[in-house]
């Protein structure tokens, strides 16, 4: 049974809020996990490094069943992975629990996340409108950073950081319930009925687009990362109150709901490599700018604001990108190969730099890092081709 476009679009929000706005969340808890397990910030950095990395690594894995089987048993596994890896991360003990949660989570998050649910909603929606339906399921990221944040902040100053997990855990496995309303087998696209899952990995091994769009969007997850996992530690280094990380965090979900949806509306108005070279740009600028004024409360809560407007507005138009490129049928594995270079960087930006941190005092190398970065993402995304594969090209032509 084909559900309507606005059950799918509402079913993958919740999804993705959920196990986005938590992974967001993520970030609160270095500090008081550090501090109470008397381990250094590497070892909590590595464990979030390792489930950005299993996230990708399954990510075309989980992409591919959902495909061929359908996204809504993937979803669900998915959310109940989530959670085990949450409730991992109270066990007692030296770290490595920290680092079985976050495989945990990983695995988790490829299987409701989005490569997964984008591909359901990518498939289902008209080309012509498909960057703002995708835009719309990245909204439901936002929202959920904007409510899973102050959630955890209060129940991590309520109860500590143990309940505060258990309770995010019960929380996400209302993304069980959610994933109904993407279950169904998906449909083929034209062009696509004959081509196995060797040729569509084969087609797209051999386009420099994909390439270049798969090493672009390592930015995407290597500022992701950094920021998510070390922001509230380095606003506290600075001497100010928790308050504020947790407060500019809020306001950065706040405006990625306009973004991710603004986003995916001009990648249908203009090519989408253009605007997602003038995003990466953007967050350069807004790097380096953070890091050239003088540090306050005033700049600590517009960084977090003018980052949301460029925050995962990426990943509709990256998802978008796919579909152009090589159709719908295949989309949840080919974006979850896209993702994959995502999370390398999301691995990186989360284990480095907590390593320099630890061996120089310091966030400052990791910080220009992100400048150079973007810089080098705005300028891998402007050669890319953008237009559909020679097979697609001849499926649409007329007779």
């Amino acid at each position: 049974m084909r559900r309507p476009l606005w059950i799918l679009i509402v079913s993958a929000g919740v999804c993705v809020g959920l196990t986005l706005g938590f992974r967001q969340a993520l970030g609160l808890f270095l500090t008081p996990i550090s501090l109470d397990m008397e381990i250094g910030r590497e070892m909590f950095a590595l464990s979030l490094g390792l489930m950005n990395l299993f996230w990708g690594l399954t990510a075309p894995i989980a992409g591919l069943v959902a495909d061929r089987l359908g996204a809504g048993r993937v979803a669900a596994a998915g959310g109940l992975c989530y959670a085990v890896g949450l409730v991992a991360f109270t066990f007692s003990g030296d770290g490595d629990q920290l680092i079985l949660g976050g495989i945990f989570i990983g695995c988790g998050l490829s299987g409701a996340g989005f490569s997964v649910v984008l591909g359901v909603v990518g498939r289902a929606a008209p080309e012509e409108k498909r960057g703002a339906a995708l835009g719309a399921v990245a909204m439901g990221g936002s929202i959920g950073q904007f409510v899973a944040l102050p959630y955890t902040y209060a129940f991590l100053e309520g109860y500590g950081w143990t309940v505060s997990l258990f309770a995010l855990a019960i929380t996400t496995l209302l993304i069980v319930p959610a994933a109904w309303g993407l279950s169904g087998k998906p449909a083929q696209d034209d062009g696509a009925e004959h081509q196995s899952i060797a040729q569509a990995l084969s087609e797209a091994s051999r386009s420099w687009s994909f390439w270049l769009l798969n090493i672009g969007f390592f930015a995407c997850g290597f500022h992701l990362a950094f920021i998510t996992v070390h922001f509230p530690a380095y606003i506290a280094d600075q001497g100010f109150e928790p308050w504020l990380a947790t407060a500019s965090l809020t306001a950065l979900g706040i405006c990625n709901i306009f973004g991710s949806y603004g986003c995916g509306v001009l990648g249908d108005k203009f090519p989408k490599k253009y605007v997602l070279s003038f995003m990466y740009l953007g967050r350069a600028a807004i790097f380096a700018g953070f890091l050239l004024l003088p540090i306050s409360e005033v700049t600590v809560i517009a960084f977090g604001a003018l980052m949301g407007f460029l925050w995962i507005g990426t990943v509709p138009l990256t998802s978008a990108l796919v579909a152009t490129m090589f159709g719908t049928s295949y989309l949840s594995m080919l974006f979850g190969l896209v993702f994959f270079g995502h999370q390398i960087g999301s691995f990186l930006g989360a284990w480095l730099a907590g390593h320099f941190y630890d061996l120089l005092g310091s966030y400052d190398v990791v910080w220009w890092l992100s400048v150079a970065i973007g810089l080098i993402s705005a300028a891998l995304h402007w050669p890319i081709e953008e237009r559909p594969v020679q097979r697609l090209a001849v499926a649409k032509a007329p007779p």
